[in-house]
């Protein structure tokens, strides 16, 4: 196989709980990316659609994730990256995470699949790495393997892939403002409070709990932040009143999607999850934001092959 045709999908990280650590992947909103091997031995982005970004691989996630998978065996060929992205960058659903994972999925499946999907991870967190100043994987992890994952330990790395129920359907909305990662960031204390830190350890094992019991009410229960949201919700014109809006028409809970802007909603159900998006939508709509929304069922599998 010298060409591949891939869908990288969007994620949402954190989960309100899980900071760091936990993340999820959607199915409706990603990217598409087209990988051909070379005969010059360089990693080389030919083209990108949709946004503008670095082509200099060097410079882009896709290009830094294949260089440090490269550096990690010999090969006899080089590669051409293609991108068409549908994920806006700073929007917080992965947008650098897609195209660093999905490069890193493509180059491996064009080699044979040397690595494993769990091996991909650490190669798409350099180009996390790039995007950020930080070496996370809770968007990369899910985009990877699909549904949930929690990463138990970065050093060393070890991911474990959670069970979706079924009837579990997210919501997304992304008020069209950018959040740079790096300024979210900035915004968080260095110390949290013990009770603090109890609290959030209680509300990521009740989630991982209910997520494996299909306790939905569990779930809803569980969706609660208090290391970043009381800090990041500032950044986003809103975001209050939009968790008050989605509690009402049946949402299990909600909660800022990343580093934001944009704001996430577990429900049971895909017609829970569109009255969801509506109410979403009604609060932008009053506004001069422009806003784009998503309705999507976990996706279990991460990225897919195309062609």
């Amino acid at each position: 196989m010298d060409k591949i045709k891939i869908f990288s999908p969007a994620t949402v990280a954190n989960i309100s709980c899980g900071f760091d650590v936990l993340g999820l992947c959607l199915d409706t909103i990603g990217d598409e990316m087209i990988i051909r091997k070379t005969k010059e031995k360089d990693v080389r982005i030919s083209k990108i659609v949709g946004q503008i970004l670095p082509l200099d691989p060097d410079k882009n996630v896709a290009g830094v994730a294949v260089k440090s998978l490269l550096q990690n065996i010999e090969v006899d060929c080089g590669f051409d990256i293609e991108i068409h992205k549908n994920i806006k960058p700073g929007s917080g659903i992965g947008s650098s995470a897609a195209s660093a994972a999905g490069a890193v999925f493509g180059v491996n499946k064009l080699l044979g699949e040397p690595f494993s999907l769990h091996e991909l991870i650490a190669f798409a967190m350099e180009g996390e790495k790039l995007a950020s100043s930080a070496l996370h994987a809770d968007n990369v992890a899910p985009a990877l393997l699909g549904g949930f994952t929690l990463i138990r330990s970065y050093n060393p790395l070890e991911v474990i892939k959670i069970n979706a129920p079924k009837e579990l359907f997210v919501t997304v909305i992304h008020p069209q403002i950018e959040i740079k990662t790096s300024e979210a960031r900035a915004v968080l204390p260095k110390n949290m409070s013990l009770q603090k830190n109890i609290t959030q350890l209680g509300n990521l094992g009740g989630l991982i709990s209910g997520l494996y019991t299909e306790n939905y009410d569990l779930i809803g229960r569980s969706l609660h932040d208090e290391i970043a949201e009381p800090y990041r919700s500032a950044l986003i014109p809103n975001f209050d009143t939009v968790k008050e809006n989605v509690q009402k028409v049946g949402a299990l809970g909600s909660g800022i999607s990343g580093s934001g802007p944009s704001i996430f909603a577990l429900s049971k159900g895909k017609e829970t999850a569109e009255k969801v998006a509506k109410a979403m939508a009604k609060v932008y709509k009053n506004t001069n934001i422009d806003f784009d929304v998503h309705v999507s069922k976990v996706n279990s599998e991460g990225i897919k092959i195309l062609e």
